[in-house]
């Protein structure tokens, strides 16, 4: 087995010591390692090891996803919802991976078209108002259809098209549900509808969802897992469906969802 490192060089800028001692414990345990900055780091390896909050497990998620490399996350940020391990379970984790004594769950993920733009997300897609400079808009107005059939126009802030792993992120935060990880369906949220009616849209993950914007004068912001990826103007189409590969996470028990739920939510709400 060949192990990758990637960590959030925020977190470890001065103190490289958790990452020296996973090198260390792999070594221990015949396995070769590397340290991973990006995409092209990632031929040859099998597994990932991701230390970070959700934010840098996001940031490698897809390129995981495109070279076909497991993922464990360590969580040294604050939420770790996507992290199997806190920090002082360094040695489980290692002795988990090596022994390949371990469950394997695919995560679904969307693929997002605009124009000739490709992206995937693995949590969501946000299409938001612009907040600042001459393109500065109080509401944005869009056009929502799935599988051809009108869902609604939407006056809001934005439009948050989820994953299940991502209805615990942003989504949930705007009044979406929780889905379990393991659910064939998706989450269309409203961002602070001006609307009695407007209310977040399971729908199932074989769909196809459009989106247009309604407006002449400014662009909107194209957001893919918590970063910028482009603009929408007026008369173009956003569309968005379940990618054909998944973002596959190492972990001890894919029964434990609930558990972390409680506890993660109950953790960030204190």
């Amino acid at each position: 087995m060949k192990a990758g490192i990637y960590y959030n060089r925020k977190y470890f800028s001065d103190n490289k010591s958790y990452v020296e001692r996973l090198k260390k414990l792999l070594a221990e345990k015949g396995a070769e390692s590397k340290a991973v900055e990006g995409c092209a780091d990632l031929d040859g390896i099998d597994v990932l090891f991701v230390l970070g909050g959700d934010g840098t497990i996001l940031t490698i998620a897809a390129a995981c996803a495109l070279k076909k490399v497991r993922i464990i996350g360590i969580n040294y940020g604050h939420l770790g919802f996507l992290a199997e391990f806190e920090p002082e379970k360094l040695d489980e984790a290692v002795a988990l991976v090596c022994s390949g004594d371990y469950q394997v769950q695919q995560r679904s993920m969307l693929e997002i078209t605009c124009g000739k733009k490709t992206l995937l997300a693995l949590n969501d897609l946000a299409i938001q108002r612009s907040t600042s400079g001459i393109n500065f808009c109080n509401t944005v107005n869009l056009h929502a259809e799935i599988d051809g059939a009108t869902v609604d126009n939407f006056s809001s802030d934005g439009i948050i098209i989820s994953t299940p792993t991502g209805s615990t992120a942003y989504s949930l935060a705007a009044g979406g549900s929780v889905l379990a990880p393991d659910i064939n369906a998706f989450i269309m949220t409203p961002v602070c509808p001006h609307s009695l009616h407007s209310r977040p849209v399971v729908f199932s993950g074989n769909s196809v969802v459009k989106l247009n914007s309604l407006d002449k004068s400014r662009p909107l912001a194209l957001i893919a897992d918590g970063r910028i990826a482009g603009e929408i103007c007026a008369g173009e189409t956003v569309t968005v469906k379940r990618a054909e590969i998944t973002a596959d996470f190492i972990t001890r028990d894919a029964k434990n969802f609930f558990n972390k739920l409680l506890v993660k939510l109950n953790k960030w709400s204190k």
